[in-house]
């Protein structure tokens, strides 16, 4: 394992990207909050969800890249579609868990990217943890154990499997995008291609499934999952770009925290004593592995 000087690990950047981040876990928790009422009131399937919440990003990606000129065309179209299938696939699972999981569960579901993120690390790409890291993983597989049980029991099986597996697969898209980024793809391309590619899966999978009219009331709760999702995006990169990586890192996580919260006011949601604990250790689990 390489040996880096010290100050590769001092966590620089100012102090605005924490509260950038603030605003992305509170768009972010408005996001899976919209999701959830809008699959619930107007019985709309996770693919038309997944549709709604890519096309605003697809369309507004695609013509400021027109209109800054930047280019389209890549080398690495292979690697974009399975990075994109992955994050396709991941998104469909996450929006199913948002309807048929308690808020909470499925945020924190979604969350557990960052220790399969970890772990296909060490499988794929042959990386040797630090201690640090391992133990991190550990307690994250331990928290997500503690989940599991309360949550098979109280919404059955398959919702769990599902939830629990758009983590795994968001842990692998997340991969193909630090790869992409080390062949030198700009974020926004990684983005856009994805949610392109997301938008007809969503829409191909809508139509065999059968869309659901639209009507005026919706329109707020759709447009709201669109800008709400791309607002909180922003954020993020922003926070990141300009914050101290490992605050930035830890405040992300500020989102489960905010929908445990909310899924207790707005859907009654109380979760058992042993989900609240594996919850807390996926978040631990997370904050730690982001110390780098």
């Amino acid at each position: 394992m390489t040996n880096h000087p010290r100050t590769a690990h001092i966590d620089t950047g100012s102090t605005t990207g924490s509260l950038w981040m603030v605003v992305a876990a509170i768009c972010f928790t408005i996001m899976g909050v919209l999701v959830k009422t809008t699959g619930v009131k107007f019985a709309m399937h996770e693919y038309e969800l997944v549709f709604w919440r890519v096309l605003f990003a697809t369309v507004v990606l695609g013509v400021q890249a027109l209109m800054t000129g930047k280019q389209f065309t890549t080398r690495y179209w292979q690697a974009h579609f399975w990075r994109s299938l992955a994050g396709s696939v991941s998104l469909f699972m996450f929006f199913f868990g948002l309807v048929h999981l308690p808020l909470a569960t499925a945020i924190t579901f979604s969350y557990t990217s960052a220790i399969f993120l970890a772990i296909f690390s060490v499988i794929i790409l042959r990386q040797v943890p630090s201690r640090l890291t391992w133990f991190a993983l550990v307690l994250g597989l331990v928290g997500i154990v503690l989940i599991l049980r309360p949550s098979i029991l109280g919404q059955g099986l398959l919702p769990t499997a599902i939830g629990l597996a758009s983590g795994a697969i968001a842990g692998y898209a997340y991969l193909q995008v630090r790869e992409l980024s080390l062949l030198g793809e700009p974020s926004w391309r990684i983005v856009f291609y994805f949610s392109l590619l997301a938008s007809v899966l969503a829409a191909v999978m809508s139509g065999i499934q059968g869309w659901t009219p639209i009507g005026l009331p919706m329109l707020p709760y759709l447009f709201g999952i669109g800008v709400s999702a791309m607002a909180g995006q922003l954020a993020m990169t922003h926070a990141y770009k300009v914050g101290r990586k490992f605050m930035v890192s830890a405040l992300s996580y500020l989102v489960v925290v905010l929908s445990t919260l909310y899924g207790v006011v707005a859907f009654g949601e109380v979760l058992p004593l042993m989900a609240l604990v594996g919850i807390v250790l996926v978040i631990a689990s997370g904050v730690l592995a982001g110390k780098k």
